[in-house]
């Protein structure tokens, strides 16, 4: 039994695509004596006729890769694009490390456990990059005596 006909008129009145078109296999031979578009109606509004869901486009794999990144994984060398500086700018990185460096010795000064004096004179090594990090700097001060904990 040919229904293209009907099919497409139910494609037009459901806006959707005529492979989208779902017509209930027990029912064809109403489907077939429907000739109008009213008819058509008729059919969709009783379910004989309705749109089949559209098809779309899992995001399961994309979730599972985005949770594996999260871990770290899938982020060695071979997925690298770019230089390291174009990753990560090599200014954001000193900003992350002169920052914390910064804020020890603003607060060891204000707490009274080194002077101005040896402040100043930190404050510009860690400018000069001779720090790697905030706890290195301590181990430094703790080594030449400047701090006593």
């Amino acid at each position: 039994m040919d229904l293209a006909n009907q099919r497409r008129v139910a494609a037009e009145l459901l806006k959707c695509g005529v492979n989208r078109v779902w017509i209930d296999p027990n029912r064809t031979e109403d489907v077939a004596d429907a000739i109008t578009r009213g008819d058509i109606r008729t059919l969709i509004s009783s379910g004989t006729i309705s749109a089949r869901q559209k098809k779309g486009v899992s995001r399961g794999r994309a979730e599972f890769e985005r949770s594996q990144r999260r871990k770290g994984r899938q982020r060695g060398h071979g997925t690298r694009r770019g230089k390291k500086g174009a990753r990560k700018p090599t200014k954001e990185k000193w900003m992350q490390s002169i920052r914390p460096i910064r804020r020890k010795l603003r607060d060891l000064r204000e707490s009274g456990k080194i002077d101005a004096s040896t402040y100043r004179k930190y404050y510009l090594k860690a400018k000069g990059g001779m720090f790697k990090n905030r706890t290195h700097m301590e181990s430094h001060m703790k080594a030449e005596g400047v701090l006593k904990e």
